[in-house]
Protein backbone atom coordinates (compact mmCIF):
# COMPACT_ATOMS: atom_id res chain seq x y z
CA UNK A 1 0.00 0.00 0.00
CA UNK A 2 1.44 3.16 -0.90
CA UNK A 3 1.58 6.68 1.03
CA UNK A 4 2.38 8.96 -1.34
CA UNK A 5 -0.25 11.96 -1.83
CA UNK A 6 -2.08 11.50 -5.50
CA UNK A 7 -0.93 14.00 -8.42
CA UNK A 8 -3.38 16.04 -9.73
CA UNK A 9 -6.63 15.77 -11.44
CA UNK A 10 -9.33 17.70 -12.85
CA UNK A 11 -11.67 20.12 -11.74
CA UNK A 12 -13.94 18.32 -8.77
CA UNK A 13 -17.45 17.86 -8.76
CA UNK A 14 -18.91 20.31 -5.74
CA UNK A 15 -21.42 17.39 -5.02
CA UNK A 16 -18.75 15.11 -4.68
CA UNK A 17 -16.20 17.53 -2.62
CA UNK A 18 -19.22 18.65 -0.13
CA UNK A 19 -19.70 15.02 0.75
CA UNK A 20 -16.08 14.34 1.44
CA UNK A 21 -15.56 17.35 3.41
CA UNK A 22 -18.76 15.90 5.77
CA UNK A 23 -17.92 12.44 5.56
CA UNK A 24 -14.20 13.51 7.19
CA UNK A 25 -15.92 15.65 10.01
CA UNK A 26 -15.55 19.15 8.40
CA UNK A 27 -18.29 21.41 10.08
CA UNK A 28 -20.53 22.54 7.71
CA UNK A 29 -21.65 26.60 8.59
CA UNK A 30 -23.82 29.57 7.33
CA UNK A 31 -25.30 30.25 3.71
CA UNK A 32 -28.48 28.68 2.54
CA UNK A 33 -28.61 25.22 1.21
CA UNK A 34 -28.78 25.37 -2.67
CA UNK A 35 -26.60 27.93 -2.53
CA UNK A 36 -22.66 28.18 -1.02
CA UNK A 37 -21.72 26.33 1.94
CA UNK A 38 -18.61 27.15 4.50
CA UNK A 39 -16.87 24.11 5.69
CA UNK A 40 -14.19 24.74 8.83
CA UNK A 41 -11.40 21.49 9.77
CA UNK A 42 -12.46 19.37 12.85
CA UNK A 43 -9.20 19.69 13.64
CA UNK A 44 -9.74 23.28 15.50
CA UNK A 45 -9.23 27.22 13.74
CA UNK A 46 -7.94 26.65 10.12
CA UNK A 47 -8.97 28.13 7.50
CA UNK A 48 -12.55 27.91 5.97
CA UNK A 49 -13.23 26.42 2.66
CA UNK A 50 -16.56 28.28 0.46
CA UNK A 51 -18.01 25.53 -1.44
CA UNK A 52 -20.74 25.79 -4.09
CA UNK A 53 -23.59 23.06 -3.76
CA UNK A 54 -23.43 22.60 -7.17
CA UNK A 55 -21.61 23.84 -10.29
CA UNK A 56 -24.06 25.44 -11.84
CA UNK A 57 -23.22 28.85 -10.41
CA UNK A 58 -21.17 31.36 -12.92
CA UNK A 59 -18.16 31.57 -10.08
CA UNK A 60 -18.39 27.70 -9.12
CA UNK A 61 -15.20 26.73 -11.08
CA UNK A 62 -13.26 29.52 -9.31
CA UNK A 63 -14.57 28.47 -5.93
CA UNK A 64 -13.88 24.83 -6.24
CA UNK A 65 -9.98 25.51 -7.20
CA UNK A 66 -9.70 28.03 -4.73
CA UNK A 67 -10.96 24.88 -1.85
CA UNK A 68 -8.80 22.41 -3.11
CA UNK A 69 -5.70 25.09 -2.87
CA UNK A 70 -6.27 25.61 0.17
CA UNK A 71 -6.76 21.82 1.38
CA UNK A 72 -3.54 21.49 -0.35
CA UNK A 73 -1.58 24.00 1.58
CA UNK A 74 -3.73 22.73 5.38
CA UNK A 75 -1.78 21.38 7.69
CA UNK A 76 -4.90 19.16 8.86
CA UNK A 77 -4.56 15.12 8.45
CA UNK A 78 -8.55 15.25 7.18
CA UNK A 79 -7.66 17.81 4.48
CA UNK A 80 -5.09 15.29 2.60
CA UNK A 81 -7.57 12.68 3.19
CA UNK A 82 -10.59 14.52 1.46
CA UNK A 83 -7.59 15.39 -0.85
CA UNK A 84 -6.67 11.68 -2.12
CA UNK A 85 -10.31 10.93 -2.18
CA UNK A 86 -11.33 13.48 -4.14
CA UNK A 87 -8.29 13.02 -7.16
CA UNK A 88 -8.93 9.28 -7.46
CA UNK A 89 -12.51 8.15 -6.63
CA UNK A 90 -11.81 5.58 -3.83
CA UNK A 91 -13.87 3.29 -1.43
CA UNK A 92 -12.22 4.05 2.07
CA UNK A 93 -12.05 1.81 5.10
CA UNK A 94 -11.46 2.94 8.23
CA UNK A 95 -9.69 0.94 11.42
CA UNK A 96 -10.06 2.46 15.32
CA UNK A 97 -8.50 0.32 17.28
CA UNK A 98 -8.77 0.96 20.91
CA UNK A 99 -5.73 0.93 22.86
CA UNK A 100 -4.06 3.86 25.28
CA UNK A 101 -2.20 7.44 24.10
CA UNK A 102 1.11 5.65 23.73
CA UNK A 103 3.31 7.51 26.32
CA UNK A 104 6.83 7.20 24.56
CA UNK A 105 7.84 7.27 20.87
CA UNK A 106 9.14 3.69 20.62
CA UNK A 107 5.12 2.33 21.74
CA UNK A 108 3.62 4.70 19.43
CA UNK A 109 6.39 3.28 16.78
CA UNK A 110 4.96 0.12 17.03
CA UNK A 111 1.31 0.72 18.03
CA UNK A 112 1.41 2.06 14.37
CA UNK A 113 3.08 -0.98 12.67
CA UNK A 114 0.73 -3.05 14.35
CA UNK A 115 -2.34 -1.39 12.82
CA UNK A 116 -0.73 -0.83 9.14
CA UNK A 117 0.26 -4.82 9.31
CA UNK A 118 -2.82 -5.87 10.71
CA UNK A 119 -5.10 -3.47 8.05
CA UNK A 120 -2.71 -4.55 5.56
CA UNK A 121 -3.37 -8.67 6.22
CA UNK A 122 -7.25 -7.55 6.29
CA UNK A 123 -7.10 -5.80 2.85
CA UNK A 124 -5.43 -9.26 1.61
CA UNK A 125 -7.83 -11.71 3.10
CA UNK A 126 -10.78 -9.09 1.10
CA UNK A 127 -9.10 -9.34 -1.87
CA UNK A 128 -8.32 -13.06 -1.47
CA UNK A 129 -12.35 -13.92 -0.64
CA UNK A 130 -12.90 -11.79 -3.73
CA UNK A 131 -11.34 -14.10 -5.88
CA UNK A 132 -12.42 -17.29 -4.62
CA UNK A 133 -14.14 -18.77 -1.47
CA UNK A 134 -11.54 -21.18 0.64
CA UNK A 135 -11.25 -21.68 4.16
CA UNK A 136 -7.86 -21.10 4.42
CA UNK A 137 -5.77 -19.81 0.83
CA UNK A 138 -2.59 -19.84 1.91
CA UNK A 139 -0.12 -18.70 -1.02
CA UNK A 140 -3.03 -19.50 -3.92
CA UNK A 141 -4.04 -16.35 -5.21
CA UNK A 142 -1.71 -14.50 -3.54
CA UNK A 143 -0.32 -12.32 -6.42
CA UNK A 144 -3.53 -11.45 -7.57
CA UNK A 145 -4.61 -10.13 -4.50
CA UNK A 146 -1.16 -8.06 -3.97
CA UNK A 147 -1.41 -6.56 -7.33
CA UNK A 148 -5.06 -5.22 -6.00
CA UNK A 149 -3.44 -3.74 -2.93
CA UNK A 150 -0.96 -2.07 -5.25
CA UNK A 151 -2.76 0.88 -5.93
CA UNK A 152 -4.30 1.27 -2.42
CA UNK A 153 -3.47 4.76 -1.05
CA UNK A 154 -2.63 4.81 2.89
CA UNK A 155 -3.76 7.80 4.89
CA UNK A 156 -1.75 8.89 8.16
CA UNK A 157 -1.76 6.93 11.09
CA UNK A 158 -3.06 8.90 14.46
CA UNK A 159 -1.24 7.88 17.97
CA UNK A 160 -1.27 3.73 16.48
CA UNK A 161 -5.26 4.16 17.34
CA UNK A 162 -6.87 5.05 13.89
CA UNK A 163 -5.90 4.60 10.21
CA UNK A 164 -7.92 5.16 6.67
CA UNK A 165 -6.90 3.59 3.11
CA UNK A 166 -8.41 4.72 -0.50
CA UNK A 167 -9.11 1.78 -2.52
CA UNK A 168 -9.64 3.12 -6.15
CA UNK A 169 -12.97 2.34 -7.68
CA UNK A 170 -13.12 1.70 -11.24
CA UNK A 171 -9.28 1.94 -12.22
CA UNK A 172 -6.48 -0.97 -13.03
CA UNK A 173 -6.36 -1.39 -9.35
CA UNK A 174 -9.59 -1.86 -9.22
CA UNK A 175 -10.26 -2.04 -5.40
CA UNK A 176 -13.92 -2.06 -5.11
CA UNK A 177 -14.61 -6.09 -5.02
CA UNK A 178 -11.86 -6.46 -2.30
CA UNK A 179 -13.66 -3.78 -0.33
CA UNK A 180 -17.21 -5.36 -1.18
CA UNK A 181 -15.82 -8.95 0.05
CA UNK A 182 -13.84 -7.64 2.94
CA UNK A 183 -17.01 -6.60 4.22
CA UNK A 184 -19.45 -9.07 3.66
CA UNK A 185 -17.33 -11.24 5.42
CA UNK A 186 -16.56 -9.14 8.45
CA UNK A 187 -20.28 -9.19 8.59
CA UNK A 188 -20.11 -13.04 8.63
CA UNK A 189 -17.58 -13.27 11.12
CA UNK A 190 -19.05 -11.22 13.37
CA UNK A 191 -22.67 -13.30 13.27
CA UNK A 192 -20.83 -16.71 13.19
CA UNK A 193 -18.83 -15.51 16.14
CA UNK A 194 -22.08 -14.20 18.27
CA UNK A 195 -24.03 -17.24 17.11
CA UNK A 196 -20.98 -19.41 18.49
CA UNK A 197 -20.49 -17.53 21.82
CA UNK A 198 -24.31 -17.66 22.58
CA UNK A 199 -24.87 -21.36 21.94
CA UNK A 200 -20.93 -22.92 21.92
CA UNK A 201 -21.76 -24.39 18.56
CA UNK A 202 -19.31 -24.01 15.54
CA UNK A 203 -21.45 -24.53 12.08
CA UNK A 204 -22.06 -21.06 11.71
CA UNK A 205 -18.37 -20.40 10.88
CA UNK A 206 -18.36 -23.54 8.01
CA UNK A 207 -21.29 -21.59 6.57
CA UNK A 208 -19.49 -18.27 6.87
CA UNK A 209 -16.59 -19.40 4.61
CA UNK A 210 -19.12 -18.76 1.75
CA UNK A 211 -19.23 -15.61 2.49
CA UNK A 212 -15.70 -14.73 2.58
CA UNK A 213 -14.27 -16.21 5.87
CA UNK A 214 -10.88 -17.78 5.85
CA UNK A 215 -8.30 -18.53 8.48
CA UNK A 216 -6.59 -15.44 7.14
CA UNK A 217 -9.53 -13.09 8.07
CA UNK A 218 -9.33 -14.74 11.58
CA UNK A 219 -6.12 -14.27 11.61
CA UNK A 220 -5.90 -10.29 11.03
CA UNK A 221 -9.13 -9.95 13.41
CA UNK A 222 -7.27 -11.36 15.98
CA UNK A 223 -4.14 -9.48 15.35
CA UNK A 224 -6.03 -6.63 15.67
CA UNK A 225 -8.23 -6.84 18.41
CA UNK A 226 -5.47 -8.78 20.51
CA UNK A 227 -4.17 -6.31 23.30
CA UNK A 228 -6.37 -3.57 22.47
CA UNK A 229 -9.98 -2.89 24.14
CA UNK A 230 -11.57 -3.77 20.80
CA UNK A 231 -11.17 -2.55 17.21
CA UNK A 232 -13.85 -1.08 14.24
CA UNK A 233 -14.01 -1.51 11.33
CA UNK A 234 -16.05 1.08 8.83
CA UNK A 235 -16.58 1.44 5.13
CA UNK A 236 -16.84 4.30 2.92
CA UNK A 237 -18.09 4.41 -0.76
CA UNK A 238 -16.40 6.26 -2.75
CA UNK A 239 -19.33 9.19 -3.48
CA UNK A 240 -18.77 9.69 -7.56
CA UNK A 241 -19.45 6.03 -7.80
CA UNK A 242 -22.27 5.08 -5.31
CA UNK A 243 -22.80 1.93 -2.95
CA UNK A 244 -22.31 -1.17 -5.06
CA UNK A 245 -25.30 -3.93 -5.58
CA UNK A 246 -26.26 -5.28 -2.27
CA UNK A 247 -24.84 -3.12 0.46
CA UNK A 248 -26.25 0.08 1.94
CA UNK A 249 -25.26 3.55 1.40
CA UNK A 250 -23.73 3.73 4.67
CA UNK A 251 -22.89 0.19 5.77
CA UNK A 252 -22.92 -0.01 9.51
CA UNK A 253 -19.09 -0.60 11.36
CA UNK A 254 -18.47 -3.45 12.55
CA UNK A 255 -16.71 -4.01 15.88
CA UNK A 256 -14.45 -6.96 17.50
CA UNK A 257 -13.42 -7.21 21.33
CA UNK A 258 -11.09 -9.38 23.47
CA UNK A 259 -14.15 -11.35 24.21
CA UNK A 260 -14.33 -12.97 20.28
CA UNK A 261 -10.61 -14.10 20.77
CA UNK A 262 -10.80 -17.50 22.04
CA UNK A 263 -14.03 -18.15 19.20
CA UNK A 264 -11.50 -16.55 15.95
CA UNK A 265 -8.60 -18.34 17.24
CA UNK A 266 -10.46 -21.54 17.35
CA UNK A 267 -12.33 -21.20 14.03
CA UNK A 268 -8.39 -20.21 12.19
CA UNK A 269 -7.18 -23.07 13.47
CA UNK A 270 -9.90 -25.32 12.47
CA UNK A 271 -10.01 -24.01 9.02
CA UNK A 272 -6.51 -24.61 8.43
CA UNK A 273 -7.06 -28.30 9.62
CA UNK A 274 -9.88 -28.26 7.16
CA UNK A 275 -8.93 -27.29 4.03
CA UNK A 276 -8.24 -29.82 1.66
CA UNK A 277 -4.86 -30.70 -0.33
CA UNK A 278 -5.44 -30.47 -3.89
CA UNK A 279 -4.41 -32.64 -7.12
CA UNK A 280 -2.78 -30.55 -9.53
CA UNK A 281 -0.98 -31.04 -12.79
CA UNK A 282 1.69 -28.09 -12.73
CA UNK A 283 3.70 -26.51 -15.34
CA UNK A 284 6.87 -24.75 -14.40
CA UNK A 285 10.48 -24.02 -14.59
CA UNK A 286 12.97 -25.51 -11.96
CA UNK A 287 14.86 -22.96 -10.83
CA UNK A 288 16.75 -25.19 -7.30
CA UNK A 289 16.93 -29.13 -7.00
CA UNK A 290 18.99 -30.87 -4.15
CA UNK A 291 19.55 -34.07 -2.61
CA UNK A 292 21.27 -36.10 0.52
CA UNK A 293 23.34 -37.93 -1.98
CA UNK A 294 24.19 -38.37 -5.64
CA UNK A 295 21.30 -41.20 -6.52
CA UNK A 296 18.35 -41.40 -4.67
CA UNK A 297 15.27 -38.65 -4.41
CA UNK A 298 15.48 -35.38 -4.05
CA UNK A 299 13.95 -31.73 -3.87
CA UNK A 300 13.38 -29.06 -6.63
CA UNK A 301 11.89 -25.92 -6.85
CA UNK A 302 9.64 -24.80 -9.49
CA UNK A 303 8.43 -20.98 -10.45
CA UNK A 304 5.09 -22.13 -11.61
CA UNK A 305 3.37 -21.26 -15.36
CA UNK A 306 0.71 -23.20 -15.20
CA UNK A 307 -1.64 -25.32 -13.45
CA UNK A 308 -1.96 -23.54 -9.84
CA UNK A 309 -2.36 -19.80 -8.29
CA UNK A 310 1.09 -20.14 -6.10
CA UNK A 311 4.41 -18.29 -7.78
CA UNK A 312 6.26 -21.36 -6.43
CA UNK A 313 6.82 -24.94 -5.22
CA UNK A 314 8.57 -27.43 -3.82
CA UNK A 315 8.30 -30.95 -4.77
CA UNK A 316 9.42 -34.16 -3.53
CA UNK A 317 10.34 -36.55 -6.55
CA UNK A 318 11.57 -40.18 -7.12
CA UNK A 319 15.22 -40.33 -8.57
CA UNK A 320 13.64 -40.80 -11.65
CA UNK A 321 11.56 -38.03 -11.96
CA UNK A 322 14.61 -36.37 -10.14
CA UNK A 323 16.57 -37.40 -13.09
CA UNK A 324 14.41 -36.11 -15.49
CA UNK A 325 13.45 -32.78 -14.17
CA UNK A 326 17.60 -32.18 -14.40
CA UNK A 327 17.84 -32.75 -17.49
CA UNK A 328 15.09 -30.37 -18.49
CA UNK A 329 16.72 -28.34 -16.31
CA UNK A 330 19.62 -28.57 -18.35
CA UNK A 331 18.50 -27.89 -21.67
CA UNK A 332 15.95 -24.86 -20.53
CA UNK A 333 13.12 -26.76 -20.70
CA UNK A 334 10.01 -26.61 -18.52
CA UNK A 335 8.19 -29.86 -17.18
CA UNK A 336 4.96 -30.94 -16.26
CA UNK A 337 4.54 -32.29 -12.47
CA UNK A 338 1.23 -34.09 -11.27
CA UNK A 339 0.61 -34.44 -8.03
CA UNK A 340 -0.84 -33.08 -4.55
CA UNK A 341 -0.54 -29.71 -3.60
CA UNK A 342 -0.38 -30.06 0.37
CA UNK A 343 -2.44 -27.49 2.44
CA UNK A 344 -0.08 -28.03 4.92
CA UNK A 345 2.27 -25.35 4.56
CA UNK A 346 0.23 -22.82 2.43
CA UNK A 347 0.08 -24.77 -0.82
CA UNK A 348 3.46 -24.47 -1.41
CA UNK A 349 4.65 -28.24 -1.07
CA UNK A 350 3.72 -31.16 -3.85
CA UNK A 351 3.93 -34.70 -2.79
CA UNK A 352 3.99 -37.84 -4.92
CA UNK A 353 4.99 -36.00 -7.75
CA UNK A 354 5.33 -37.38 -11.48
CA UNK A 355 7.91 -35.13 -14.12
CA UNK A 356 7.42 -35.41 -17.98
CA UNK A 357 9.27 -32.71 -19.95
CA UNK A 358 6.93 -29.53 -21.22
CA UNK A 359 5.78 -30.10 -25.07
CA UNK A 360 7.61 -27.47 -27.41
CA UNK A 361 8.10 -26.80 -30.66
CA UNK A 362 10.29 -27.92 -33.51
CA UNK A 363 12.38 -24.62 -33.46
CA UNK A 364 12.22 -23.57 -29.58
CA UNK A 365 13.53 -27.59 -29.01
CA UNK A 366 16.23 -26.91 -31.56
CA UNK A 367 17.04 -22.89 -30.28
CA UNK A 368 17.56 -24.64 -26.42
CA UNK A 369 19.36 -27.66 -27.94
CA UNK A 370 21.69 -24.89 -29.26
CA UNK A 371 22.30 -22.67 -26.53
CA UNK A 372 22.44 -25.84 -24.34
CA UNK A 373 25.48 -26.97 -26.66
CA UNK A 374 27.29 -23.18 -26.77
CA UNK A 375 27.39 -23.41 -22.87
CA UNK A 376 28.73 -27.01 -23.06
CA UNK A 377 31.01 -25.77 -25.55
CA UNK A 378 32.08 -22.74 -23.39
CA UNK A 379 32.66 -24.81 -20.48
CA UNK A 380 35.20 -27.25 -21.97
CA UNK A 381 36.56 -24.16 -23.65
CA UNK A 382 37.59 -23.33 -20.47
CA UNK A 383 38.61 -26.24 -18.95
CA UNK A 384 41.07 -26.58 -21.63
CA UNK A 385 42.57 -23.13 -21.40
CA UNK A 386 43.13 -24.22 -17.62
Amino acid sequence: MACRAPGPAGPADPVVLGALLARHGWRRRGSAAGHYSRWTPPEGPGTSLLVPDSGAFPDSADLIAEAVTALERSPAPSARQVLIALRVPSDELRWYREVPEPAAPAAAWSAQERLRAGARAMLLAGALAAGRRARYHGARGRRQAEAVLGGALLGPVRSGRELTVFLPVGTGHDGRPAVAALLRALYAARDATDYQRATGRAEAFEAAVRAGVCQELTEAIVALAGGSQGVRIQAEWAPAAGPPEGFAARPEPVEFSPGDLPVLREAGARYLRQEPSLPVRITGTVVRMWREAPGGPGVVRLRVLDGAEVAEVRAELGEDDYRTAGQAHLVGLPVVVSGRLESRGGFRRLTGGSVVPAAVDASERDRLLKSLQASLDALGEKEGDG
